[in-house]
């Protein structure tokens, strides 16, 4: 119940969010009509599309995404008409007859004189909105859409976005309410209403072209001035702490948790926060035979989920490695949970090649099926669970950063057991490369995902061609925008390049530019060159990288591309490709 109201309270909070603007027109286009007849009735629709939508999309394959997409098309045809009804109903009738006879059906419900609203087409409005809505993704419907993904289609799911959905129809029907009144009395002062319903019908077809142009999931979700972000983060944290959790840190975020209390004797002052979840279901174990809750009875165990191509767990692992070690002689455990968040994650030989490179040697629980991550319902990479000698989780960080206090539960909790030879002093690892601390004052770009189920920001004119071999090229690009050049395959969660000499070009402003690259099926090395503005990078070459831009992708991981030397400023970045076959799945910063 708690979870539903949640879910609920972020819907509401979307009408603070600037991916509502687009929609706002054919909401209050509905304003000064009956609430029963006209209001009710769209907001019903739109809530219902968007929830069957939204879990069709978390948990389907590429035949929703096709679906939705001839939906959306389907909607913006019929706004586009109900909007220029609005403007002028004889325009409207030039349209072709079959089409202007829905349309006037729609009209009735605009506020066309003498028209009666009817509850079928305001319904079918509904629908349409809900094709088209596409929310900026808060932490709480990041949340559920998550577990959507990770636990299938289930009851919960759809309840969850059906609560998400009545939230944001709830806050858009107190804003008609207002602003039906704020109409009534425009109608009065200007003694007509033709001209209202006019302005009404500019709107819709404005926020036709917006949705049209991708400004809704482009510009508006980039907007900072009204994002709700730190309003559902406050939910979230109160929603933890009703249930006697820290509330956790968002990632690649130094704010400081409460610290834990030290040198106490044998009891440290962390909460209990439950008995900690089977480690059962791991599909494999790494540096060690599988281990149970049973076996690691009377040790401290730090269960760390991390994915090896996620930059935010490359940052963490020096720490994670630099503890394991140096607390391993005096009852500490590290449990490494590899949950993959690509396809090739889930690869055992991709990440045993990578438990080799990052040279950790403590236990690496393979979680392909997600089982250990479902158990500890946990939502994160990275993500730390302090579970101590009685089995008790004591103590979590979801993210990078809160280093210091994190080590200080360690060191409180192996007291607990009786130790009183713990170092008060804390890790402090010389990590390079990616592996190094992020700069987070000049961080403007964030994680970027190039398959078309997440990608945001393309910019090629050609558009996006979903499964299918395209040429593209690129053009300006504005900061935070990419493009590819050459031939390319787009698939769901990566693109591959069909031909020698394709490219890859992102408007960034970072000290750090990384990329997760692969070659394709057949393992051969790909050759490839970056410049930074038409340059050749010199000292601000990344670890992957030399001076002249020049490196080669040899295994699917993540490749670190630039490094910033002096000031962090915007650039045009650029990586060619010299031989086809490469795979590229997402940009991440630093």
């Amino acid at each position: 119940m708690t979870l539903l109201i949640i879910a609920y309270l972020g819907g509401a909070l979307t009408i603070l969010s600037p991916c509502i603007l687009p929609i706002l027109p054919f909401v209050f286009a509905r304003a000064g009509q009956p609430f029963v007849r006209s209001t009710l009735p769209m907001l019903i629709g739109m809530a219902a599309t968007f929830a069957v939508v939204a879990s069709l999309a978390a948990v389907g394959g590429s035949w929703a995404i096709h679906a939705n997409e001839y939906g959306r098309l389907t909607a913006l045809t019929l706004l586009a008409v109900f909007g220029v009804s609005l403007l002028s109903p004889r325009v409207a009738s030039t349209i072709t007859q079959p089409v202007v006879h829905f349309g006037n059906r729609l009209v009735k419900a605009s506020g066309k004189p003498g028209a009666a609203p009817t509850a079928l087409s305001s319904l079918i409005l509904g629908i349409a909105t809900g094709l088209l809505w596409a929310p900026c993704a808060g932490p709480i419907l990041g949340l559920v859409l998550t577990g959507a993904a990770l636990q299938g289609a289930n009851l919960e799911t759809t309840l969850l976005l059906s609560a998400y959905a009545a939230g944001a129809a709830t806050s858009l029907a107190v804003a008609l309410l207002i602003g039906g009144k704020v109409f009534a009395g425009m109608k009065q002062s200007l003694g007509v209403s033709e001209r209202v319903r006019q302005i009404l019908g500019a709107a819709v077809l404005a926020g036709v072209a917006a949705i049209a142009l991708g400004a809704d999931t482009g510009l508006l979700a980039r907007l900072s001035y009204a994002s709700t972000t730190s309003f559902e983060q406050a939910v979230l944290d109160r929603f933890n702490a009703k249930r006697d959790l820290p509330a956790p840190t968002e990632v690649a975020s130094n704010g400081a948790m409460t610290a834990a209390a030290g040198n106490l004797a044998f009891q440290a002052n962390l909460p209990i926060e439950g008995i900690a979840p089977s480690l059962d279901g791991a599909v494999e174990w790494l540096n060690s035979p599988p281990l149970s809750a049973e076996q690691l009875r009377g040790k401290v165990v730090l269960v760390d989920f991390w994915t090896y191509s996620c930059i935010n767990c490359i940052r963490t692992t020096p720490f994670v490695r630099a503890w394991a070690e140096k607390y391993k002689d005096q009852g500490l455990v590290v449990i490494g949970v590899h949950a993959p968040e690509f396809a090739f994650e889930k690869k055992i030989d991709n990440v045993r090649k990578a438990v080799a490179d990052a040279k950790i040697s403590y236990p690496v629980a393979i979680d392909n099926d997600y089982k250990i991550w479902r158990a500890f319902e946990n939502n994160y990479w990275p993500a730390h669970y302090l579970i101590d000698a009685k089995g008790q989780i004591r103590y979590h960080h979801f993210g990078e950063g809160n280093y210091r206090q994190t080590e200080q539960a360690i060191q409180d909790l192996i007291h607990e057991t009786g130790s009183a030879k713990v170092a008060a002093s804390t890790v402090t690892p010389n990590a390079k490369g990616a592996g190094a601390s992020p700069d987070l004052k000049d961080i403007r770009s964030g994680e970027t995902y190039i398959g078309y189920e997440q990608a945001t920001n393309f910019a090629s004119p050609e558009g996006l061609h979903e499964d299918a071999n395209r040429t593209y090229s690129v053009g300006d690009l504005s900061l935070n925008e990419w493009g590819l050049s050459g031939a390319w395959t787009i698939g769901r969660e990566q693109a591959t390049l069909e031909q020698t000499d394709g490219g890859i070009a992102y408007r960034f402003s970072a000290r750090d530019l990384h990329l997760v690259l692969g070659p394709d099926a057949s393992g051969k090395p790909v050759r490839f060159q970056v410049t930074i503005d038409g340059k050749a990078p010199g000292v601000d070459h990344g670890a992957d990288t030399d001076a002249d831009g020049n490196g080669t992708v040899t295994s699917t991981r993540l490749y670190q591309l630039v490094r910033q030397a002096g000031d962090v400023e915007a650039h045009n970045f650029q990586i060619r490709f010299l031989d086809p076959g490469v795979e590229a799945y997402a940009f991440t910063f630093g």
